[in-house]
């Protein structure tokens, strides 16, 4: 997992609100139903979760990130929210549904995630998720790369991300004991906000794991570099447009399977 001092909850908010806009074409798979119980893993500042109880949902947001759970608190104060390790999360209740956004592809443990939700959930439960795919960001990794390796630093060494193929992640959740229902994993090209900035604010987003021991100079030389790099590639029309791959999964838990 990430370091929870990497997350930047008001630069998430206001220039990354495009993680939840999208996020909510996941929940026409989920299909909420009032008064269901659905945790949501990887909740960031919420905003899915108040879409969940919108529905009549009865939604608990965790998030490994303190910042983050603090500003869902504080945005939805009515709602639960808990700073938890979905890799090792535990939970004396059962819920009907899990749920999540963006979020899996943080955790590079994918057979405890696997576990977790397996035993979050109780019998007939569904499980829905989209998260990063093989190939997601490709072209912004391959510039990381090369610009890191300028300065003598091996970015391979420093991959935050698991971006597994659809027959990967269908194995672990099959092994589990899942019944997967849907798989998808398509493209999805995002256009980013705030112009020729974009791509700074998203590399500052989510790229912090690849500039650890930089200073913010430092850090904002190689930002310029990589964007150098890419612009040929992905700036378009005024505007950064990254090469998202999502997969998206629903599983069901069977209803004559227990907790072991």
């Amino acid at each position: 997992m990430i370091d929870t001092n990497s997350w930047n909850s008001q630069l998430y908010d206001t220039k990354m609100s495009f993680v939840s806009e999208f996020g909510k074409g996941i929940l026409d798979w989920l299909q909420a139903k009032p008064g269901e119980t659905i945790l949501d893993i990887g909740c960031g500042t919420g905003d899915l979760s108040h879409e969940l109880a919108g529905m009549g949902a009865k939604p608990t947001g965790i998030d490994f990130s303190e910042e983050m759970i603090k500003a869902a608190q504080k945005k939805y104060p009515e709602l639960p929210f808990y700073v938890a390790d979905a890799q090792s999360y535990r939970s004396p209740d059962s819920f009907d549904a899990v749920f999540s956004n963006a979020a899996l592809h943080w955790m590079r443990q994918p057979e405890k995630v696997a576990e977790s939700v397996w035993l979050a959930l109780r019998p007939g439960g569904r499980f829905v998720a989209e998260f990063g795919g093989a190939g997601n960001v490709a072209t912004v990794i391959e510039k990381i790369r090369i610009v890191l390796a300028s300065e003598g630093v091996d970015a391979n060494e420093r991959m935050p991300w698991y971006f597994p193929t659809i027959s990967s992640y269908s194995t672990i959740l099959e092994h589990q004991g899942f019944s997967v229902t849907l798989a998808q994993l398509f493209e999805r090209p995002t256009p980013l906000p705030d112009g020729e900035r974009g791509i700074l604010h998203w590399l500052n987003a989510f790229c912090a794991p690849f500039f650890i021991g930089m200073s913010a100079a430092e850090k904002e030389a190689a930002y310029r570099d990589i964007a150098d790099e890419l612009k040929p590639l992905l700036f378009h029309n005024g505007a950064w447009v990254i090469d998202y791959k999502r997969i998206r999964v629903a599983a069901v838990k069977p209803a004559g399977r227990k907790n072991s």
